[in-house]
């Protein structure tokens, strides 16, 4: 993170430090978003950024702790904001949250400095999202496609592996079909010192480290590095989709994390709380992260977003999964009782939506039979789930031999469709060849979503087994 040349002049008029956030008076020409330079009568030095300025005061939020500071610190305001040093050698390296390498590599020699607000696409230069993007995820590839240039957010729960599913896309992602550049922005926000080693050591095992650049934020880090963290990401990726050509697809994890900081700050301002405590402009400023994703006419390269947020008690409606979704095009859900069966990725992908998808499927991006095919595989798993409920009441001997076939069907799109393993990556035409051999358990005439020609050309029915003497 880059600190600006031209200093002001030198305070020690701290009157009050409360949590992340430090109070000065009798300061001057001090502007909103100033890089701030904080000695201890140690000698230490710290960081920070003007928060709020006012005539009689101005709020600094600290990114390292404040312990030690008090009314002997000394405090310079320097004359430029918050900059992320940008260079196509950041590829292969991990920062912290601060933009610093952690990596014991050789000193990054940036290219240039950037502001890490970013700057709002244009609406009317937006183009828009219609390359389809491989995860090689079936159940997000086959049902809930992925599209270069959308923001698409992954809404968990504690204790699922929202983690594996992050590291599996970054691993995997590839615009198919195209000969151009793919890189990934990986941050994790708040996330503990063995989830951090995790993240290095899959990086750097897979491979995936060498398209990457990853930024990681612990736990224990100050609440107002975990403000800057997601901006120091997206910096770093406009300045390769923009400036190098490059598709760029941005993960951050874990978004709750992110809004938590948010709150502990706002809470240290004393500010007017919003639901359950979250600032009223919780929405703006998430947006404001969210909307930095998509394609510029005229430019080469993309930003396409996975945020990845834990939903406290699996509630959907709290805040922060309400917000995501009114912001973002649609949202990957995890099901915590397919979790528990030992279903991997446990996504329910009847409540997931990619509003994108048809914009990215078809035959010249992943097959004709794709779109049809998918909402043939919707609607008789959506029926085979509501039989495995009826079952609970009336038993299996009440359901008919085709309300049967449905709910085997059901079990066995779970078991083989949405479950594959960590490191399985199927192309999209595993994915919908592996679709067609599910739908082979039913009835032809029973698959009416799907256009008769395209049945003769692709639909076999799977011989039944036969029963062991």
């Amino acid at each position: 993170m880059s600190e600006g040349k031209g200093v002001q002049a030198e305070y020690q008029t701290v009157e009050e430090i409360k949590g992340p956030l430090m109070f000065l008076e009798e300061t001057e020409n001090v502007a909103y978003g100033d890089i701030v330079e904080i000695q201890t009568p140690e000698g230490e030095k710290r960081r920070g950024e003007v928060l709020e300025t006012s005539k009689d005061t101005v709020i600094v939020q600290v990114y390292e702790e404040t312990e030690g500071l008090g009314r002997n610190t000394s405090v310079k305001f320097l004359e430029e904001d918050v900059k992320m040093p940008v260079t196509e050698d950041l590829l292969g390296r991990i920062l912290n949250g601060r933009g610093e390498p952690i990596d014991g590599g050789p000193e990054i020699v940036p290219e240039e400095e950037r502001s890490i607000v970013g700057e709002a696409i244009n609406p009317f230069s937006r183009e828009l999202p219609e390359d389809f993007i491989q995860t090689g995820i079936s159940a997000i590839d086959g049902m809930n496609t992925l599209v270069r240039g959308q923001k698409l957010p992954i809404f968990s729960g504690p204790g699922m592996p929202h983690n594996e599913i992050a590291l599996q896309i970054a691993r995997q992602a590839e615009v198919v079909d195209q000969d151009e550049d793919f890189a990934v922005v990986f941050a994790g926000m708040g996330i503990t010192n063995e989830e951090a080693q995790e993240f290095m050591r899959d990086f750097r095992e897979t491979g995936a480290l060498e398209r990457s650049v990853v930024f990681l934020n612990i736990a224990d880090d100050p609440a107002a590095e975990r403000i800057v963290t997601p901006r120091m990401a997206l910096t770093t990726a406009e300045y390769l989709a923009f400036e190098k050509d490059m598709h760029v697809l941005v993960i951050l994890t874990d978004m709750t994390n992110y809004c938590n900081s948010l709150r502990e700050i706002a809470a240290a301002r004393e500010e007017v709380p919003g639901r359950r405590g979250y600032p009223g402009y919780m929405y703006t400023d998430l947006a404001q992260i969210y909307e930095r994703a998509g394609q510029i006419e005229g430019e080469e390269g993309s930003i396409t977003q996975v945020p990845i947020l834990t939903m406290v008690g699996d509630d959907i409606t709290h805040p922060i999964p309400d917000l995501t979704g009114y912001i973002t095009e649609g949202q990957i859900v995890l099901d915590r009782d397919l979790h528990n069966r030992g279903i991997y990725p446990p996504i329910d992908v009847l409540e997931s939506l990619s509003r994108l998808m048809d914009q990215g499927i078809g035959d010249d991006k992943t097959r004709g039979d794709h779109s049809e095919l998918k909402d043939q595989l919707f609607a008789d798993y959506a029926e085979g789930v509501s039989l495995r409920e009826l079952v609970q009441i009336v038993g299996e001997d009440a359901l008919s031999e085709s309300d049967q076939k449905v709910l085997n069907f059901a079990e066995e799109y779970e078991e083989q469709f949405v479950q594959q393993g960590q490191h399985k990556n199927r192309t999209i035409g595993d994915t919908l060849q592996l679709s067609w051999d599910l739908l082979g358990m039913l009835p032809k005439e029973s698959l009416n979503r799907i256009d008769p020609e395209t049945l003769d050309e692709y639909y076999e029915a799977m011989e039944p087994e036969e029963e062991g003497g």
